[in-house]
């Protein structure tokens, strides 16, 4: 049996650093597009995205891509801002501990992808019809 009355909860720092594996072992031409992306892992997604996307529950949210998708963008276009990748450290670990069945680097990993896949343009549904993760 693993011990575990001596561990505590992943970090934040723990958290990014398994998206940063993620990142670094993704295959091109997608690393490429990861390396154009912030990264940023909060305890909570923050009121104002909740309040935008219309959640109550900030456990419902584990990673949100905040930016203009690359098919969207324009080369004479001026970013007014950075492109994000979230990962809300609470709602993944609810998530990790619900699931029961995946590894922590896994969700991390599936979550990050996804946000990554927005990045490159992918609505939900075509995420869906390639990614059977949640079945």
């Amino acid at each position: 049996m693993t011990g575990w009355s001596d561990r505590m909860a992943p970090s934040l720092e723990e958290i990014e650093g398994l998206a940063d594996a993620a990142r670094h072992a993704l295959p091109e031409p997608f690393a490429t597009a990861a390396r154009g992306v912030g990264l940023q892992v909060v305890e909570v997604a923050p009121d104002a995205i909740l309040d935008e996307l219309g959640i109550d529950d900030p456990l419902e949210l584990t990673g949100l891509y905040d930016g203009v998708p690359l098919t969207e963008k324009s080369l004479m276009g001026v970013a007014q801002q950075p492109d994000v990748i979230w990962l809300f450290r609470a709602a993944i670990l609810d998530e990790w501990s619900a699931r029961g069945d995946v590894t922590l680097g896994a969700l991390v990993t599936h979550v990050y992808v996804h946000e990554l896949a927005h990045h490159l343009g992918w609505s939900d549904d075509d995420i869906a019809a390639i990614d059977r993760w949640w079945e």
